[in-house]
């Protein structure tokens, strides 16, 4: 068979090579090729018109970056067989490919009590099937039952080449400088103990600036409040749909979307059913927004309002709330609505509500960051920072939110 190897042209990195023929078939399965239909930041363009790039172009970004970082560990002396970075470029490939459209706006509407990273295995193993076990290794290392831990916590761990992608993609497109990171510097300082990633201390401030613009994206872009409120926005239209579906009204939609609207399914249901797998794979960006589009005319008077104010921008305003609203306060927003619009009590509830954020920048309950100095001494980034103390780093911060349907 010839040689499938090609080369990618990457707006951030330059130059991807896709090393071989099984890595070139998972790129071309319709499974992957679907991420190129989700926008890899959600609703992030309401706020950062430049922020359409996709799912896609990440994962072949945190592609990249893992061939990248087996490059330094080999160049170290780690050694990393062609078979285990093969499955590692397939790990990574794949570790987005549950994702639904708009990120996590189907985990709360229209499938329960599953999160994307499940879907995400449970389409790895669907396509592990079809490629008769060839993804095995692949699958071992995503779930981290692959002996060389190392290998998981280049996918999965507080600095992983996935974080390191999206931090410096995400940042290009929507033009701030905030979430910048010196990824290549930071892959050069990798290495491995006892089976962990550790970086040489004099990668420490690179580490710091990490961590710095990751809380600075995720309060400046990912948690703004535009983009917040217009996923609010959006659930509630979808949510709005799944009832008056659940009622037997007709809504026009796409046949992936129709199955959603018209079916309750679980977490159950996506464990080893082949026929939900596919029906999730066909849904993308694009089944949302021309839905919603054609639900702008619907009968129903909370679905069209609401439709009608996502397509043309009239997002939910938001206020920083102090502290929450008491029952007198929502008693009064509540007959505004129902006044204004002609609902009732429970409908007129989909045009406001309280909705909390809170992020920390670093959490030591998940894989730590290990600095390791020339004696050998290795300590968690949290002990060895001169300029990011424990309390700083591990602090969760806490904001409430009224969003809420301005009656002009």
């Amino acid at each position: 068979m010839a040689n499938k190897r090609k080369i990618i042209n990457d707006p951030v990195f330059g130059f991807i090579s896709v090393p071989n023929d099984l890595v070139f078939d998972v790129l071309q399965h319709p499974y992957v090729q679907r991420l190129s239909r989700i926008r890899q930041m959600g609703l992030s363009f309401f706020v950062y018109p430049g922020a359409t790039h996709t799912r896609f172009l990440h994962s072949l970004g945190a592609m990249y970056l893992m061939q990248e970082a087996q490059t330094v560990l080999r160049q170290k002396g780690i050694d990393i067989s062609h078979q285990e970075g093969i499955a590692a470029d397939v790990a990574i490939l794949l570790h987005d490919v549950g994702h639904g459209p708009f990120s996590h706006v189907l985990e709360n509407t229209l499938i329960s009590g599953v999160c994307h990273e499940d879907i995400s295995l449970s389409m790895m193993q669907r396509l592990n099937q079809q490629m008769a076990g060839k993804l095995d290794m692949a699958v071992s290392i995503f779930t981290d039952c692959y002996p060389r831990h190392f290998l998981h916590q280049l996918i999965s761990s507080q600095l992983d080449v996935d974080r390191l992608d999206y931090l410096s993609r995400d940042s290009f497109f929507c033009g701030v400088s905030e979430g910048t990171v010196a990824s290549a510097r930071i892959l050069k300082m990798l290495g491995v103990v006892d089976d962990r990633l550790v970086v040489e201390a004099k990668g420490i401030y690179s580490i710091e600036k990490f961590l710095v613009a990751r809380r600075l994206m995720y309060w400046q872009v990912y948690l703004h409040k535009t983009s917040v409120a217009a996923e609010q926005m959006l659930i509630y239209i979808l949510r709005r749909a799944k009832e008056l579906a659940h009622r037997g009204e007709e809504l026009p939609c796409s046949p992936a979307l129709r199955y959603f609207l018209y079916n309750d399914i679980t977490a159950v249901d996506f464990n080893g059913n082949d026929n939900i797998i596919d029906e999730y794979a066909a849904l993308d960006d694009s089944d949302i927004l021309s839905a919603v589009k054609s639900w702008q005319n619907s009968n129903d008077k909370v679905l069209a309002v609401l439709s009608r104010a996502f397509t043309s921008r009239q997002l939910f305003k938001v206020k920083l709330l102090e502290q929450p609203l008491n029952p007198q306060e929502k008693e009064t927003l509540t007959a505004q609505y129902m006044k204004h619009f002609g609902v009732d009590e429970y409908e007129a509830k989909y045009f406001y509500d309280i909705y909390s954020v809170s992020k920390d920048t670093y959490s030591q309950q998940d894989d730590s960051i290990d600095i390791i100095f020339n004696d050998g001494t290795i300590k968690d980034i949290s002990e060895a920072s001169d300029m990011l103390n424990h309390d700083t780093l591990t602090r969760r911060v806490v904001k409430h939110y009224l969003f809420y349907y301005k009656i002009v």
